[in-house]
C-alpha cells in the first residue's frame, strides 16, 4: 500500500478527475477551481471529450494503463479523486493492461466479471488502498442534483404515479442483480429494462414497444447499495429528447442521487414538451 499521499496538505493537493464521456468532468473541474483548488484530469482515451477537458491540465490515458494513471496522479499531487463520465467496460483482450494494471486486475479478481456496481465498488476500495480519497461528483455539483417532487410545470397523474411505483419495484429487483438503473413502464406494463446498452438505447427500444394508450414513464434510480461516489444515475437534455421521441409522459428519478447535466435545460425542454420531471419520495 502506498501512503505518502496521506501526509499531503489538503491545501497543497489537487483533485484528480478520472474522466469518461460527457460534460460532467468539465463541470466538476470548474466547481473545484471555484473553491480555490487545482485539478488534474486523467482523460480516458476513446471516451473523454476533447472540448470538455481542453481548458484544464490533463493527460490522456488508456483504460489498461493503470501504472501511468497512478503515476500521473501522484506527480500532480492529487489526493482527492473523482470518477465521472460514462466509460464502456472493455473486454480483457481490449484492455491490454500494463504491469500495474495486471496487478490491479489480480486484486479485482472476480469483481472484474461482476456487474458495473460490483466492479466500481472494488475499484474505489483499491484506490483507497493506494492512498487516494474518492469523492462523489455530487459533492461538488450540489445544484445539479435532482430535487424531491415536481421539477417544472407538469405534474404526474395517478396512472403515471402507479407506473412509477411499479418501476421502483422493477429497478430494485434488477439492482440486486447489478443489472441496470432504469426501466420504462406504461399503464402497468413493463416495456423495457436497462442492461448494457444504457438508458438512451433502452428508451428507444421502449418507444418501439409502446402500446396504443397513454404514454409511459421512464424510471431511473440508483441500485440498492450502489457506490454513489463512482456511478450516480445521470439525466441530460438528450435523455429528455429521447423520452419525447419515444412518446413517453415523463421521468421519475431518485432525488439526492441523480445528477442533471444541465438542469435548467432539462426543465425547460420538459415543460415545452409537456413532460414531467418528478423526484420520487422513496
Amino acid at each position: 500500500m502506498n501512503t505518502p499521499l496521506n501526509r499531503m496538505s489538503f491545501h497543497n493537493s489537487a483533485v484528480g478527475i478520472l474522466a469518461g464521456g460527457g460534460v460532467l468532468p468539465g463541470q466538476v473541474a470548474q466547481k473545484i477551481i471555484a473553491q480555490g483548488r487545482s485539478v488534474f484530469i486523467i482523460a480516458f482515451e476513446g471516451f473523454a471529450e476533447e472540448a470538455v477537458i481542453r481548458p484544464f491540465p490533463h493527460a490522456y490515458v488508456r483504460l489498461g494503463a493503470a501504472g501511468q494513471l497512478l503515476s500521473l496522479l501522484r506527480q500532480n499531487h492529487c489526493q482527492d479523486i473523482v470518477l465521472i463520465g460514462p466509460v464502456r467496460r472493455p473486454s480483457l483482450l481490449d484492455l491490454r493492461p500494463d504491469k500495474e494494471g495486471a496487478k490491479i486486475l489480480a486484486r479485482l479478481g472476480k469483481a472484474f466479471f461482476r456487474g458495473d456496481d460490483g466492479l466500481l465498488a472494488a475499484l474505489v476500495n483499491i484506490l483507497a488502498e493506494e492512498g487516494f480519497h474518492v469523492r462523489g461528483a455530487h459533492e461538488f455539483l450540489h445544484e445539479s442534483v435532482g430535487r424531491l417532487g415536481v421539477m417544472g410545470k407538469i405534474v404526474p397523474d395517478e396512472v403515471a404515479l402507479h407506473d412509477i411505483e411499479l418501476g421502483i419495484k422493477v429497478i430494485h429487483a434488477l439492482g440486486k442483480l447489478d443489472i441496470g438503473q432504469a426501466c420504462v413502464v406504461q399503464s402497468g406494463v413493463v416495456l423495457a429494462v436497462e442492461a448494457m446498452e444504457g438508458t438512451d438505447k433502452m428508451i428507444i427500444r421502449a418507444g418501439e414497444c409502446r402500446q396504443p394508450r397513454p404514454g409511459g414513464v421512464l424510471v431511473k434510480l440508483a441500485k440498492p447499495g450502489q457506490e454513489r461516489r463512482a456511478d450516480m444515475p445521470t439525466i441530460g437534455p438528450r435523455t429528455i429528447d429521447n423520452v419525447v421521441k419515444a412518446g413517453l409522459r415523463g421521468v421519475g428519478f431518485e432525488p439526492g442521487s441523480t445528477l442533471f447535466t444541465d438542469m435548467q435545460a432539462c426543465i425547460d425542454l420538459a415543460d415545452q414538451q409537456n413532460i414531467f420531471l418528478y423526484g420520487i419520495d422513496l
